[in-house]
Protein backbone atom coordinates (compact mmCIF):
# COMPACT_ATOMS: atom_id res chain seq x y z
CA UNK A 1 0.00 0.00 0.00
CA UNK A 2 1.13 3.37 -1.19
CA UNK A 3 0.66 5.59 1.99
CA UNK A 4 1.23 9.12 3.19
CA UNK A 5 2.73 10.02 7.04
CA UNK A 6 1.40 12.91 9.10
CA UNK A 7 3.07 14.72 11.48
CA UNK A 8 1.11 16.94 14.92
CA UNK A 9 0.38 19.80 12.34
CA UNK A 10 -1.68 17.65 9.98
CA UNK A 11 -4.94 15.26 10.49
CA UNK A 12 -5.88 11.87 8.56
CA UNK A 13 -8.41 9.27 8.25
CA UNK A 14 -8.30 5.98 6.51
CA UNK A 15 -11.39 3.75 5.33
CA UNK A 16 -12.69 1.32 2.81
CA UNK A 17 -14.38 1.85 -0.41
CA UNK A 18 -14.23 0.43 -4.16
CA UNK A 19 -12.48 -2.52 -2.20
CA UNK A 20 -9.19 -0.38 -1.70
CA UNK A 21 -8.01 1.71 0.93
CA UNK A 22 -8.59 4.84 0.93
CA UNK A 23 -6.69 8.10 3.17
CA UNK A 24 -6.87 12.42 3.46
CA UNK A 25 -4.81 14.34 5.27
CA UNK A 26 -5.30 17.76 6.20
CA UNK A 27 -3.10 20.57 7.41
CA UNK A 28 -5.69 22.16 9.44
CA UNK A 29 -7.08 19.67 11.39
CA UNK A 30 -10.88 20.91 12.17
CA UNK A 31 -11.01 20.29 8.37
CA UNK A 32 -11.11 16.07 8.53
CA UNK A 33 -14.57 15.67 8.78
CA UNK A 34 -15.88 18.23 5.81
CA UNK A 35 -12.75 17.26 4.01
CA UNK A 36 -14.38 13.75 4.08
CA UNK A 37 -17.50 14.89 3.02
CA UNK A 38 -16.55 16.60 0.01
CA UNK A 39 -14.48 13.29 -0.82
CA UNK A 40 -17.49 10.90 -0.37
CA UNK A 41 -19.53 13.22 -2.65
CA UNK A 42 -17.02 13.19 -5.03
CA UNK A 43 -16.83 9.49 -5.13
CA UNK A 44 -20.53 9.16 -5.29
CA UNK A 45 -20.55 11.10 -8.45
CA UNK A 46 -17.98 9.19 -10.33
CA UNK A 47 -19.36 6.11 -9.27
CA UNK A 48 -22.89 6.83 -10.41
CA UNK A 49 -21.27 7.62 -13.72
CA UNK A 50 -18.69 5.60 -14.43
CA UNK A 51 -18.84 2.18 -12.77
CA UNK A 52 -18.71 -0.83 -14.35
CA UNK A 53 -19.64 -2.83 -11.59
CA UNK A 54 -22.74 -0.59 -11.17
CA UNK A 55 -25.50 -1.92 -12.96
CA UNK A 56 -27.51 1.63 -13.28
CA UNK A 57 -24.34 3.45 -13.99
CA UNK A 58 -24.68 5.83 -17.01
CA UNK A 59 -21.87 3.92 -18.72
CA UNK A 60 -23.74 0.91 -18.45
CA UNK A 61 -26.83 2.41 -20.01
CA UNK A 62 -23.93 3.52 -22.66
CA UNK A 63 -23.66 0.10 -23.52
CA UNK A 64 -26.94 -0.95 -23.56
CA UNK A 65 -27.93 1.88 -25.95
CA UNK A 66 -25.70 0.90 -28.63
CA UNK A 67 -26.51 4.62 -30.43
CA UNK A 68 -25.63 7.90 -30.00
CA UNK A 69 -26.97 9.54 -26.25
CA UNK A 70 -26.69 12.49 -24.24
CA UNK A 71 -24.17 11.80 -21.06
CA UNK A 72 -23.70 13.72 -18.22
CA UNK A 73 -20.29 16.68 -18.10
CA UNK A 74 -18.90 14.09 -15.70
CA UNK A 75 -19.11 11.10 -17.44
CA UNK A 76 -18.02 13.30 -20.89
CA UNK A 77 -15.12 14.15 -18.85
CA UNK A 78 -14.14 10.56 -17.42
CA UNK A 79 -14.65 9.46 -21.28
CA UNK A 80 -13.06 11.59 -22.82
CA UNK A 81 -9.93 11.11 -20.67
CA UNK A 82 -9.67 7.42 -21.27
CA UNK A 83 -9.93 7.97 -24.99
CA UNK A 84 -7.19 10.59 -24.77
CA UNK A 85 -5.17 7.93 -22.51
CA UNK A 86 -5.62 5.39 -25.29
CA UNK A 87 -4.46 8.02 -28.25
CA UNK A 88 -0.93 8.56 -25.42
CA UNK A 89 -0.24 5.04 -25.06
CA UNK A 90 -0.97 3.66 -28.35
CA UNK A 91 -3.93 1.71 -27.56
CA UNK A 92 -1.65 0.39 -24.23
CA UNK A 93 -4.61 1.99 -22.36
CA UNK A 94 -7.61 0.54 -23.92
CA UNK A 95 -10.94 1.78 -22.15
CA UNK A 96 -13.07 -1.29 -24.19
CA UNK A 97 -11.29 -4.19 -22.37
CA UNK A 98 -14.25 -4.85 -19.33
CA UNK A 99 -15.29 -7.96 -21.33
CA UNK A 100 -11.90 -9.80 -21.31
CA UNK A 101 -11.93 -8.41 -18.08
CA UNK A 102 -15.24 -10.30 -17.32
CA UNK A 103 -13.88 -13.33 -19.00
CA UNK A 104 -10.97 -13.57 -17.16
CA UNK A 105 -12.94 -13.25 -13.60
CA UNK A 106 -12.60 -10.22 -12.72
CA UNK A 107 -15.95 -9.29 -12.41
CA UNK A 108 -16.84 -8.63 -8.95
CA UNK A 109 -15.17 -7.86 -5.72
CA UNK A 110 -11.78 -8.89 -6.24
CA UNK A 111 -12.22 -11.00 -2.97
CA UNK A 112 -15.32 -12.96 -4.15
CA UNK A 113 -14.10 -13.82 -7.43
CA UNK A 114 -14.13 -17.73 -7.77
CA UNK A 115 -11.13 -19.77 -8.52
CA UNK A 116 -12.80 -23.10 -9.84
CA UNK A 117 -14.16 -21.46 -12.88
CA UNK A 118 -12.60 -22.46 -16.32
CA UNK A 119 -10.46 -19.87 -17.89
CA UNK A 120 -10.82 -19.02 -21.26
CA UNK A 121 -7.80 -19.96 -22.90
CA UNK A 122 -8.46 -17.49 -25.99
CA UNK A 123 -10.27 -14.52 -26.88
CA UNK A 124 -11.12 -12.64 -29.77
CA UNK A 125 -11.11 -8.66 -29.47
CA UNK A 126 -14.30 -7.52 -31.23
CA UNK A 127 -13.60 -4.14 -29.66
CA UNK A 128 -11.04 -1.53 -29.59
CA UNK A 129 -11.23 2.15 -28.04
CA UNK A 130 -11.33 3.58 -31.50
CA UNK A 131 -14.94 2.52 -32.01
CA UNK A 132 -15.65 5.19 -29.25
CA UNK A 133 -17.58 8.39 -30.42
CA UNK A 134 -17.81 11.21 -28.40
CA UNK A 135 -18.77 14.60 -28.86
CA UNK A 136 -19.23 17.40 -26.26
CA UNK A 137 -22.25 15.68 -24.13
CA UNK A 138 -23.15 12.98 -26.69
CA UNK A 139 -21.17 9.38 -26.86
CA UNK A 140 -21.87 6.05 -28.15
CA UNK A 141 -20.07 2.57 -28.32
CA UNK A 142 -21.29 -0.61 -30.11
CA UNK A 143 -23.84 -2.05 -28.29
CA UNK A 144 -22.73 -5.08 -26.06
CA UNK A 145 -19.15 -3.12 -26.06
CA UNK A 146 -18.02 -3.24 -22.11
CA UNK A 147 -15.82 -0.23 -21.16
CA UNK A 148 -14.10 0.21 -17.85
CA UNK A 149 -12.61 3.04 -17.39
CA UNK A 150 -10.68 2.05 -14.19
CA UNK A 151 -7.04 2.90 -15.74
CA UNK A 152 -8.36 6.46 -15.57
CA UNK A 153 -11.20 7.32 -13.91
CA UNK A 154 -9.66 6.28 -10.31
CA UNK A 155 -6.47 8.58 -11.08
CA UNK A 156 -9.52 11.58 -12.01
CA UNK A 157 -11.26 11.09 -9.03
CA UNK A 158 -8.09 11.06 -6.92
CA UNK A 159 -7.56 14.94 -8.34
CA UNK A 160 -11.19 16.07 -8.45
CA UNK A 161 -11.35 14.63 -4.67
CA UNK A 162 -8.49 16.32 -3.78
CA UNK A 163 -9.32 19.84 -5.44
CA UNK A 164 -13.27 19.41 -3.92
CA UNK A 165 -11.74 18.56 -0.68
CA UNK A 166 -9.53 22.32 -0.93
CA UNK A 167 -12.23 24.07 -2.20
CA UNK A 168 -14.29 23.09 1.08
CA UNK A 169 -12.17 23.76 4.03
CA UNK A 170 -9.42 25.51 2.30
CA UNK A 171 -7.26 23.75 3.88
CA UNK A 172 -4.04 21.87 2.23
CA UNK A 173 -4.96 18.44 1.31
CA UNK A 174 -3.75 14.83 0.43
CA UNK A 175 -5.98 11.92 -1.04
CA UNK A 176 -4.72 8.73 -1.78
CA UNK A 177 -7.02 6.26 -3.05
CA UNK A 178 -5.96 2.89 -3.11
CA UNK A 179 -2.20 4.51 -4.44
CA UNK A 180 -3.65 6.96 -6.74
CA UNK A 181 -2.44 10.04 -4.43
CA UNK A 182 -3.55 14.13 -5.63
CA UNK A 183 -2.72 17.15 -3.64
CA UNK A 184 -4.11 20.33 -3.40
CA UNK A 185 -3.46 23.92 -1.76
CA UNK A 186 -0.53 24.31 0.62
CA UNK A 187 1.96 21.61 1.79
CA UNK A 188 3.17 21.15 4.98
CA UNK A 189 6.61 22.04 5.83
CA UNK A 190 9.00 19.84 3.90
CA UNK A 191 6.24 18.49 1.75
CA UNK A 192 3.82 15.40 1.90
CA UNK A 193 6.11 12.60 2.99
CA UNK A 194 4.76 9.38 0.89
CA UNK A 195 5.83 6.09 2.03
CA UNK A 196 6.45 4.28 -1.08
CA UNK A 197 6.27 0.23 -0.79
CA UNK A 198 3.75 -2.19 -1.90
CA UNK A 199 4.30 -4.82 0.93
CA UNK A 200 6.14 -6.60 3.09
CA UNK A 201 9.96 -7.28 2.10
CA UNK A 202 9.14 -4.68 -0.88
CA UNK A 203 11.78 -2.19 -1.57
CA UNK A 204 10.56 0.75 0.15
CA UNK A 205 11.02 4.62 -0.18
CA UNK A 206 9.80 7.61 1.32
CA UNK A 207 9.69 10.71 -0.60
CA UNK A 208 8.31 14.65 -0.36
CA UNK A 209 5.79 15.28 -2.29
CA UNK A 210 5.51 18.88 -2.96
CA UNK A 211 2.21 21.05 -3.37
CA UNK A 212 0.57 20.31 -6.36
CA UNK A 213 2.41 17.43 -7.41
CA UNK A 214 0.62 14.17 -7.77
CA UNK A 215 1.73 10.44 -7.50
CA UNK A 216 0.15 7.09 -9.46
CA UNK A 217 1.40 3.49 -8.41
CA UNK A 218 0.64 0.68 -10.67
CA UNK A 219 1.32 -2.74 -9.26
CA UNK A 220 0.70 -6.21 -10.60
CA UNK A 221 0.68 -7.41 -6.44
CA UNK A 222 -2.62 -6.24 -6.25
CA UNK A 223 -6.04 -7.45 -7.52
CA UNK A 224 -4.73 -10.31 -7.83
CA UNK A 225 -6.74 -13.62 -8.53
CA UNK A 226 -6.60 -16.84 -9.34
CA UNK A 227 -8.94 -18.67 -12.46
CA UNK A 228 -8.59 -21.67 -13.66
CA UNK A 229 -5.05 -22.57 -11.53
CA UNK A 230 -3.60 -19.53 -13.17
CA UNK A 231 -2.40 -16.34 -11.19
CA UNK A 232 -3.32 -13.14 -12.59
CA UNK A 233 -3.83 -9.16 -12.09
CA UNK A 234 -5.96 -7.00 -13.39
CA UNK A 235 -3.75 -4.75 -15.56
CA UNK A 236 -4.51 -6.34 -19.20
CA UNK A 237 -2.49 -6.02 -22.04
CA UNK A 238 -5.11 -5.18 -24.82
CA UNK A 239 -2.81 -6.82 -27.67
CA UNK A 240 -2.72 -10.17 -26.08
CA UNK A 241 -5.88 -9.91 -23.97
CA UNK A 242 -4.57 -11.62 -20.85
CA UNK A 243 -2.78 -10.27 -17.65
CA UNK A 244 0.64 -7.94 -19.21
CA UNK A 245 3.84 -9.94 -18.03
CA UNK A 246 4.55 -8.77 -14.32
CA UNK A 247 8.20 -7.36 -15.43
CA UNK A 248 6.99 -4.84 -12.88
CA UNK A 249 6.65 -5.75 -9.65
CA UNK A 250 5.38 -2.30 -9.10
CA UNK A 251 5.20 1.64 -10.85
CA UNK A 252 5.60 4.55 -9.21
CA UNK A 253 5.25 8.12 -11.59
CA UNK A 254 4.71 11.32 -10.21
CA UNK A 255 3.48 14.31 -12.73
CA UNK A 256 1.13 17.34 -12.12
CA UNK A 257 -1.72 15.08 -12.46
CA UNK A 258 -2.98 12.25 -11.04
CA UNK A 259 -4.02 11.28 -14.31
CA UNK A 260 -0.84 11.61 -16.38
CA UNK A 261 0.81 10.11 -13.53
CA UNK A 262 -1.55 6.72 -13.78
CA UNK A 263 -1.20 7.14 -17.31
CA UNK A 264 2.52 6.51 -17.69
CA UNK A 265 2.31 4.15 -14.85
CA UNK A 266 -0.47 1.82 -16.10
CA UNK A 267 1.50 1.46 -19.71
CA UNK A 268 4.87 0.51 -18.04
CA UNK A 269 3.31 -1.95 -16.82
CA UNK A 270 2.20 -2.93 -19.83
CA UNK A 271 5.24 -2.18 -22.22
CA UNK A 272 7.10 -4.28 -20.19
CA UNK A 273 11.07 -3.19 -20.08
CA UNK A 274 9.98 -1.25 -23.59
CA UNK A 275 8.47 1.15 -20.79
CA UNK A 276 12.13 2.25 -19.36
CA UNK A 277 12.88 4.20 -22.57
CA UNK A 278 9.67 5.42 -23.51
CA UNK A 279 9.35 7.15 -20.02
CA UNK A 280 12.45 8.93 -20.50
CA UNK A 281 10.47 10.44 -23.33
CA UNK A 282 7.81 11.13 -21.12
CA UNK A 283 7.91 14.43 -18.47
CA UNK A 284 7.58 12.64 -15.52
CA UNK A 285 9.38 10.78 -12.58
CA UNK A 286 9.13 7.77 -11.85
CA UNK A 287 10.18 4.70 -9.80
CA UNK A 288 9.95 0.72 -11.35
CA UNK A 289 10.53 -2.14 -9.44
CA UNK A 290 11.16 -5.63 -11.57
CA UNK A 291 10.20 -9.09 -10.84
CA UNK A 292 14.06 -9.33 -9.30
CA UNK A 293 12.89 -6.31 -6.82
CA UNK A 294 15.92 -4.16 -8.45
CA UNK A 295 14.56 -0.59 -8.12
CA UNK A 296 15.01 1.96 -11.39
CA UNK A 297 15.01 5.33 -11.44
CA UNK A 298 14.19 7.67 -14.03
CA UNK A 299 13.43 11.71 -14.40
CA UNK A 300 14.66 12.80 -11.08
CA UNK A 301 12.96 10.42 -9.20
CA UNK A 302 15.28 10.54 -6.29
CA UNK A 303 17.29 7.16 -5.03
CA UNK A 304 16.09 4.99 -2.19
CA UNK A 305 18.52 6.67 -0.27
CA UNK A 306 17.59 10.14 -0.16
CA UNK A 307 13.61 11.27 0.79
CA UNK A 308 13.12 14.08 -1.73
CA UNK A 309 13.08 15.56 -4.71
CA UNK A 310 15.70 18.64 -4.38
Amino acid sequence: MITAEHDLSTAETHWRRWTMDMQIIVTDPDSLGPARWAVNSELDAIEAAASRFNPDSEINALARCGRPMPISALLAELLGAAVRAAEQTDGDIDPTIGARLIELGYDRDIAATDASMPLAVSATRPADWSMITIAGQVAAVPRGVVLDLGATAKAIAADRCAERAHRATGAGVLVNLGGDIATAGEAPDGGWPVLVCDGVDEPAVVVALPAGLAMATSSTLRRRWRRGGQLLHHIVDPRSTWSADPVWRTVSVTAESCLAANTVSTAAVIRGWRAVEWIGKQPVSARLVDRDRIVHTLGGWPSDDECRWR
